[in-house]
C-alpha cells in the first residue's frame, strides 16, 4: 500500500473528486480525514471507508471560517498526533458572462476557491512545521486548481479563472518558502471532470450558449484529446502519487490531469 498509515485531511471530501480522492487514499492504506461543509456526506463517505477495513473521521467545516478549519486541525491533531497530507479540494463555480457577474459571484468563487486555500494552508501548516520528519519530508500539501488556471480561455468563467490561477500561484509561493522545512506544496489541474458540479455547469453553460446539453457535453470532449469525459477517479490517481512518497522530491508543481486539453 503507497499510503499505508499515512495521516490524510481532504476538504470537500463528501462528493465528487474530494470523495473519489478520500476513497482512494483510504484504499492505499491512509487514515482519511473527510472534511465537508455538508457533515452527512462527510459522515457517508467516512463510513464507506470504516467499512472497508480503514480508519476514517468525518468533520464538518467551512473553508473560509478560520476558526471551524482551526478546530477541525486540533481534532485531527488530538486523535492522531500528525497530519502527513492536507489536501485543499473544496471548490465552487457559478456561470455567466463577464459583464453579468456580480460582487456576489466574484465574493463566492475568490472566498471558497483561493481564501479558503490560504487559510486552511496557513492553519496547518502552523501546526506541520513542527511535526517529525519521516522519509526526508516534515508533510505535505496538496491543492486542487485546475486547468482553468492554467489556461485563461473559459467562456463564462472568468472569476473561477482568476481563483484558480490565485491557487496555482500560492502553491508555488508555499513550495518556496516552506521547503526549508521539507514541506511540499504542489497542485493537480484538472479539465472537465465527469461530477455533479460539472452537471451544474452544462445546464449553466447551455443556456448562456444557447444550446443543448449534450452539445455541450460534445464540446468538453472535442477539446479533449482523449476524447472522453474525466472521471474523478483519474485526478484520485495523481492525488495518490502527490501523496505518496514517490513524489518526495517534488515540490511547486501544478499537475495537468486533463486528457490534454490544455499542455504546458
Amino acid at each position: 500500500m503507497l499510503l499505508k498509515d499515512k495521516v490524510i485531511a481532504i476538504t470537500g471530501g463528501g462528493t465528487g473528486i474530494g470523495k473519489a480522492c478520500a476513497l482512494s487514499y483510504a484504499k492505499e492504506g491512509a487514515k482519511v480525514i473527510v472534511i465537508d461543509l455538508n457533515f452527512d456526506f462527510a459522515k457517508n463517505v467516512s463510513d464507506e471507508i470504516e467499512k472497508s477495513g480503514e480508519i476514517s473521521l468525518p468533520i464538518k467545516a467551512d473553508v473560509t471560517n478560520r476558526e471551524e478549519i482551526k478546530k477541525a486541525i486540533d481534532v485531527i491533531y488530538d486523535k492522531f498526533g500528525r497530519i502527513d497530507v492536507w489536501h485543499n479540494n473544496a471548490g465552487v463555480s457559478t456561470m455567466n458572462k463577464f459583464l453579468d457577474l456580480t460582487d456576489k459571484d466574484w465574493d463566492f468563487n475568490m472566498s471558497v476557491n483561493a481564501k479558503g486555500v490560504f487559510i486552511a494552508s496557513q492553519e496547518v501548516l502552523r501546526r506541520m512545521i513542527n511535526q517529525e520528519i519521516v522519509n526526508e519530508v516534515r508533510g505535505k500539501i496538496i491543492n486542487t486548481a485546475s486547468m482553468a488556471g492554467k489556461r485563461g480561455n473559459a467562456p463564462f468563467l472568468a472569476h473561477y479563472v482568476a481563483s484558480k490561477f490565485a491557487v496555482v500561484g500560492l502553491t508555488q509561493a508555499l513550495a518556496g518558502e516552506f521547503a526549508p522545512y521539507k514541506i511540499l506544496v504542489n497542485a493537480i489541474c484538472p479539465g472537465y471532470v465527469k461530477t455533479s458540479m460539472q452537471e451544474r455547469e452544462v445546464s449553466w453553460e447551455a443556456k448562456l450558449r444557447g444550446v443543448s446539453e449534450d452539445v455541450v457535453r460534445e464540446l468538453y470532449i472535442k477539446d479533449t484529446p482523449l476524447g472522453r469525459l474525466e472521471t474523478p477517479e483519474d485526478v484520485a490517481n495523481v492525488a495518490i502519487f502527490l501523496a505518496s512518497d514517490l513524489s518526495n522530491f517534488i515540490t511547486g508543481e501544478a499537475i495537468n490531469v486533463n486528457g490534454g486539453a490544455f499542455m504546458d
